[in-house]
């Protein structure tokens, strides 16, 4: 039974639903995120661009045959407008395979409002060298 597509108010409530999904091994949850386009974008890190529906869902596929990601998003940066949402995160993965394995990833989440609501369009993360850094405030007021 195909995964009911949710329609999420905000761009917030449909980054929930994503590091929910993931956490839950759910490919069919994670897919009914994304904007309904082929211009969809998604970077792993240390993996090639995907682009399009079929080859973003067969590398989430690959990612959950050893089940979830508890993914924490933290400092998250948010840059948004009426039609589209930047989120600049550092995640907090925690992962156990073998053994336990905790990492920081940077990644870029952009949403756009569709008429079935907010959808994601881009994922990029890539693995933070080192320790995650410190957050550090926004100046607001460019001048």
């Amino acid at each position: 039974m195909p995964t009911p597509v949710p329609s999420f108010d905000t761009p917030e409530q449909t980054e929930a639903a994503f590091y929910d999904a993931i956490s839950r091994a759910d490919v069919n949850a994670v897919m009914a995120l994304w904007a309904d386009e082929e211009n969809i974008v998604c970077i792993h890190p240390g993996a090639p661009r995907l682009v399009g529906h079929s080859s973003i869902r067969a590398a989430w596929e690959s990612i959950f045959e050893q089940g979830g990601v508890q993914i924490r998003p933290v400092q998250v940066h948010v840059t948004q407008n009426v039609m589209t949402s930047v989120h600049n995160i550092i995640e907090e993965v925690h992962r156990t395979v073998s053994r336990q394995q905790d990492i920081h990833i940077l990644a870029t989440n952009v949403y756009m409002k569709t008429p079935a609501g907010w959808r994601m369009v881009s994922h990029h993360a890539s693995v933070v060298p080192g320790e995650a850094p410190p957050d550090t405030p926004v100046n607001k007021l460019l001048h």
